[in-house]
C-alpha cells in the first residue's frame, strides 16, 4: 500500500523565555511529520537548531528531498543512508517508528522491552541563565523537584551556582555552560563544584577545543553534548568525559540514538537523555532512551504555553508519559 508523507512547520510559543548562554528563545520552531499508509499514520517532529546550521525550512527542503524513497517504502535504516544525522532525519525516522508500530498492532515498550505500563522519570528542571539573584528566585520554585539543571557562561557563574545552591541545597544538580566556559573555568571551578554537590557538568567546553579534556581527571562527572551526535563520533570523544548526552535531534532519530546508546554503554560510558524546546511528539520517542539513563532532561514540552493535547505532564519534577495512543503505539 502507498505511503504519503507530509512536512510542516509549526511554532510553540513558550510560557517564559528560556535563556542559555547562546540566546533567548520564546518558541519553540519545529517540523511535523506524518506518514500516511492506509488509515494508519505516524508521526514524529524535530527542532531544527541554529547551532548547527539547521532551520525550519532548511529542514523542510531535506525531508522533501526523500520524499519518494520514503512514500516507496524506504525504511528506517535505509534512512540511515539517505539523510545525514540532525532534525530532519530524526523527523521522519520517528514518525515511521510510529508508523510501523501502529501496522504491526504493536507498541514501543513491547518492541525495545521497556517496562509497561510506562512509569514517570524524574527530569531536569531547568533554571535558565539570568542574574544569580533572579536564578536563586527560579530555583526557590524548584527547591522539592529530584534534580535541577542550571544554564551558566562566564559572567560569573560562581555567583550563580552559589545562589541556585543556597535556594535548592537538596536536588541533584547538572551545571550545563553551552561550551562557554575555557578550561580555566573548568579547572577553576573544581573545588565550588564539589562543595555545592554539583552532579554533572555537561559541555563546558566549545565542541571544537574540548581536546582539551583528553587526560584530564575532573573531580565532577563530565557529560558531552554537542561533542557527541552518533555512535561513530565515541572514537574522536576525549577521554575526560564519562557521559553522553543523547538528543535524537542530534542523532537523527531514534533508530541511531539506540545505536549510540549502546555503543556508549559498551564502552563504560553513562547515559543521559535530552532535547531541544520541543512539544511532547519529540519527548515521547525519547522516552525509550530516558527510560535507562543516569540523568534525564526532559522538560523542553513544560516550557510551553500550550502543548499538543495528549503529551507529557509535569508533576514536580515528574515527568509522567503521554496518553495511550499519542505516539509509538501507546
Amino acid at each position: 500500500m502507498p505511503r504519503t508523507l507530509t512536512a510542516l512547520g509549526e511554532n510553540f510559543p513558550l510560557a517564559t523565555p528560556f535563556r542559555i548562554s547562546r540566546g533567548v528563545k520564546t518558541a519553540a520552531d519545529v517540523v511535523t511529520v506524518t506518514i500516511a499508509e492506509g488509515d494508519r499514520i505516524g508521526r514524529g517532529e524535530c527542532v531544527p537548531y541554529p547551532r548547527y546550521g539547521e532551520s525550519v525550512d532548511g529542514s523542510i527542503a531535506e525531508i522533501e528531498a526523500v520524499r519518494d524513497a520514503v512514500e516507496q517504502g524506504a525504511s528506517r535504516r535505509d534512512l540511515l543512508n539517505l539523510l545525514p544525522a540532525g532534525a530532519a532525519r530524526n523527523a521522519v525516522d520517528c514518525a515511521l517508528w510510529d508508523l510501523e508500530l501502529k501496522l504491526a498492532g504493536s507498541n514501543v515498550a513491547t518492541a525495545l522491552g521497556l517496562k509497561k505500563p510506562l512509569r514517570p522519570i524524574a527530569t531536569a528542571m531547568t533554571v535558565g541563565l539570568d542574574t544569580p539573584d533572579a536564578m536563586g528566585l527560579a530555583a526557590a520554585a524548584l527547591a522539592d523537584v529530584p534534580l535541577i539543571k542550571v544554564k551558566v557562561d562566564r559572567t560569573d557563574p560562581a555567583a550563580q551556582l552559589r545562589a541556585v545552591r543556597a535556594a535548592a541545597p537538596s536536588p541533584r544538580m547538572i551545571v550545563d555552560p553551552n561550551e562557554s566556559w575555557t578550561m580555566a573555568e573548568v579547572s577553576d571551578l573544581q573545588g565550588l563544584m564539589q562543595q555545592l554537590r554539583i552532579d554533572l557538568l555537561e559541555q563546558p567546553l566549545p565542541a571544537h577545543e574540548d581536546g582539551d579534556l583528553n587526560g584530564f581527571a575532573s573531580a565532577i562527572l563530565i557529560a558531552a553534548d554537542e561533542s557527541i551526535h552518533v555512535a561513530a563520533d565515541l572514537d574522536s570523544l576525549p577521554d575526560g568525559y564519562g557521559v553522553v548526552n543523547i538528543k535524537l535531534d542530534k542523532a537523527g532519530g531514534l533508530t541511531a540514538a539506540l545505536d549510540l546508546a549502546q555503543a556508549a554503554r559498551a564502552r563504560g560510558l553513562g547515559v543521559m537523555t535530552g532535547c531541544m524546546i520541543c512539544s511532547s511528539l519529540s519527548i515521547a520517542p525519547a522516552w525509550a532512551i530516558a527510560a535507562d539513563s543516569a540523568f534525564v532532561d526532559l522538560d523542553g514540552p513544560l516550557w510551553l504555553s500550550a502543548d499538543r493535547d495528549g503529551g507529557v505532564t509535569g508533576d514536580r519534577g515528574l515527568l509522567l508519559p503521554p496518553q495511550p495512543g499519542f505516539w509509538g503505539g501507546l
